[in-house]
């Protein structure tokens, strides 16, 4: 993982409510959206950090990048007009662990990154985050019927390696769908 020593339980619980900065640019071609750093991401400060998430190799798999990036290269996304944030910024074990009002205000929150940024695709990984912060309790997997000024929104299943219900072959098909629909 990019040099990176594993940390301890002890720098793992240090690492509670720390913030990740964005990997951000004007005029991507799809800003990701995660739920929130896990702890790992906020001891290591890069997202999709932790050893078994499977962001990284969906994005390669699903032709975003050319090569398997590393979390510690996360700043070379914005040259494939790509990049990230997150609906809550604040590090946790686990994403149940926010409250609805937390994510609604990320929701806000991304309203107006997107409308200072333009990604031409947000991409929020994590379809029950996203049906909790923008009270869309019936969305699906996929691009969605609203827009955020003239970014498209896409939702796409959580990488977590707890997300059981998609293997990587899946996972990398669903980022490739919103590849193909950029084009």
């Amino acid at each position: 993982m990019g040099g990176v020593p594993r940390p301890s339980r002890a720098e793992l619980a240090a690492a509670k409510d720390r913030t990740i900065p964005d990997v951000l640019a004007p005029g991507l071609d799809v800003l990701f959206c995660g739920i929130n750093p896990g702890l790992y991401s906020g001891y290591t400060g890069h997202h999709f950090a932790r050893p078994g998430n499977r962001f990284w190799p969906a994005l390669h798999a699903s032709g975003f990048t050319p090569r398997l990036l590393r979390p510690d290269e996360q700043d070379e996304l914005t040259g494939f007009g790509l990049g990230v944030t997150n609906l809550v910024a604040r590090a946790t074990a686990r994403a149940d662990e926010l409250t609805d009002d937390e994510l609604r205000r990320g929701g806000e929150r991304l309203v107006r990154v997107v409308r200072e940024h333009q990604p031409r695709m947000l991409a929020v990984v994590g379809i029950t985050a996203y049906r909790t912060a923008f009270d869309v309790p019936k969305a699906v997997i996929g691009r969605q019927p609203t827009a955020i000024g003239d970014a498209g929104v896409w939702v796409l299943p959580n990488p977590s390696g707890l997300n059981a219900h998609y293997q990587l072959d899946a996972l990398a098909a669903e980022f490739r769908k919103l590849r193909e629909a950029l084009r």
